[in-house]
Order: C-alpha cells, then structure tokens, then sequence
C-alpha cells in the first residue's frame, strides 16, 4: 500500500508540474490553449488568470513531493501530513472542476460513487431567484 500511496503522490505532483507549465510558462502557445478551447484572444485575456492558476498547481506539487522527500529523509509524521493534505486538495479541486464544468446539473444525476444526494439548487434558492 505505501508503494501505492508514493507512485500516486509522485504521479500527481508531476501532472501539478506540467499543469504549471502549461498555464504559466506556455499558456498563449496555439497547442495550449487549443487544449484548453480557448482561442488566442481568450487565451491573451486570460493569461494573468492562467498564471495564477499555475502557481496554484505548482504549489500543490510542491507539497506532495516535498512531503516525500521528508518521508525518505525520515520525518515520516510531517511528510505524511503534507502528502495527505496536497493529494486531498488535488483530488477536492478535480471534484469541484467537474461539477463547474459539466452541463447544467448533470452531475447530480451521475455524482460518482460514495456522493450524497443533493438537492436541486432551484429548491435552495430564494423564490425571486428561481423564475
């Protein structure tokens, strides 16, 4: 299981290191914002917002790989603290961008395993709100 646990930690702080590039150092390149479906003014008006999203992601790898290196270097409790926080804030993040980007409502019909039911947001929503 620990042998899991360091392959995906490792596996995810690489991936946070190529989402930095792309959004920080390589973001107006045509092949980068093409993968983004942004068109090259979009991606102009966007490239401070990119940036920032980058550093994001970076720091995120910065801190599940530090946490590994802490576990080898032998300070086991806080290297597993880092490890869990990043990876958990990696995968909170990955939940909450595909609930943004899905079609209106679409993930409450397909929430993914273990997902409580919500309700509809129509029903939370002050009557004004609603119409």
């Amino acid at each position: 299981m620990l042998v899991v646990m360091w392959a995906a930690a490792a596996l995810a702080g690489i991936i946070h290191v190529l989402f930095f590039c792309m959004e920080s150092l390589w973001w107006t390149k045509p092949a980068v914002y093409r993968r983004f479906r942004s068109t090259a003014e979009q991606a102009q008006t966007t490239k401070s917002l990119a940036l920032n999203q980058g550093f994001y992601n970076l720091f995120l790898a910065a801190g599940a790989l530090g946490g590994l290196a802490l576990i080898a270097s032998g300070r086991t409790s806080l290297g597993l603290t880092l490890v869990t926080w990043n990876c958990a804030s990696m995968l909170a993040a990955r939940r909450r961008a595909r609930r943004l980007l899905a079609p209106d409502d679409a993930w409450r019909r397909h929430p993914g395993p273990g997902a409580p039911d919500l309700p509809d947001r129509r029903a939370l929503s002050p009557p004004e709100l609603t119409r």
